[in-house]
């Protein structure tokens, strides 16, 4: 077992299912850019388990209320369509006055992040694994929310009976957050509203809320087994979950890149939805106004992070032209 002790608030949520230190095999703490505090628990009898815990209070955006209520909506509903590959939900309190506090209990999957894969890559592994994960998203996107659209923890109130409500809702919550933080922008606030607000008729377009997780980046996608046979082991970190448009799910998937060009994960989601996706012009301005949105966040949330000016500056860079180019899509019309 790890020589270092819990922390107070691991140590209460051990306690309220019934495990002592002595049941502990081994603990750590988990990194990788996640907002809640994560830790690892194997026990002695062999389950394998993940703890999360919200951080002390502190600054951070409107839509980040309670996000493991969100994780929890994740793992139950993917469950449905993804099985093993998302994670089962052990105990969970939603609640941070409760006694030991808001926290998650759920059970470790398998593998190491995508990009941390050890050893050299056999040249059939990655279209294989893009094309797996295509699978899985299109799996995903099955699931329907039976209440509204918009995030399952309510920061901004109750589930919308539109997408373009709960978007709207989304966006303008975010705007607000840069305003709060003075967060730099590579447009004024009133702007880039009057670009998203151009062009939520698309929003009109999306009829069913889906199950959108929206941080399918390289970090939350376990990959397991060597050179010429690696597969997925895990999809994680669903926190960041909303019921909407799927079509959300393709920015984090590309993050900097551009989805059109993934043909082995779109001929995957083809396959597991039964039907090729369809770049209309409404998809296309759909995907540009998600891409707005994820790449706001992206700078906006450096300032309540207080990841100081070098990191600061290099997320600048890095996201500023892309934030640019999605609002020019978005006027353009994707």
């Amino acid at each position: 077992m790890s020589g270092h002790a819990p922390d107070p608030t691991l140590a209460r949520v051990l306690d309220a299912l019934g495990v002592g230190d002595r049941d502990i095999a081994s603990r750590a703490t988990l990194t990788g850019g996640t907002y809640n505090t994560v830790t690892r628990v194997t026990l002695t009898d062999g389950r394998d388990w993940v703890v999360k815990t919200p951080p002390p209070q502190a600054a951070a955006l409107r839509y980040e209320r309670d996000l493991l209520v969100n994780e929890v909506a994740f793992c139950t509903a993917a469950a449905q369509a993804c099985g093993p590959a998302v994670p089962r939900v052990v105990r969970s309190e939603p609640d941070p006055a409760a006694p030991t506090g808001a926290y998650l209990v759920m059970t470790a999957r398998p593998g190491r992040p995508w990009h941390e894969a050890s050893g050299a890559p056999c040249a059939d592994d990655e279209p294989r694994l893009r094309a797996e994960l295509g699978g899985l998203v299109g799996r995903l996107h099955t699931v329907t929310g039976r209440a509204g659209f918009g995030y399952p923890a309510e920061p901004f109130g109750p589930l919308a009976p539109t997408w373009r409500a709960a978007f709207t809702a989304m966006t303008e919550a975010v705007l607000a957050d840069a305003e709060t933080y003075r967060a730099r922008l590579p447009y004024p606030v009133g702007h880039i509203r009057t670009v998203l607000a151009g062009a939520a008729h698309v929003l009109d377009d999306v009829t069913r809320p889906a199950l959108v997780h929206f941080d399918l980046w390289s970090g939350n996608l376990l990959v397991t087994g060597g050179s010429g046979a690696r597969t997925i082991g895990g999809i994680i970190d669903g926190e960041r979950m909303f019921w909407g448009d799927p079509v959300a799910d393709f920015v984090s998937l590309a993050l900097f890149g551009d989805i059109e060009e993934d043909r082995d994960l779109l001929d995957g989601y083809a396959r597991s939805t039964g039907a090729a996706v369809e770049f209309t012009d409404s998809l296309r301005t759909r995907y540009a106004l998600y891409r707005s949105y994820l790449y706001l966040i992206m700078l906006v949330e450096t300032v309540p992070r207080a990841v100081g000016s070098e990191a600061a500056e290099e997320t600048w860079e890095l996201v500023a032209p892309h934030l640019v180019a999605a609002l020019d899509a978005v006027r353009g019309g994707g």
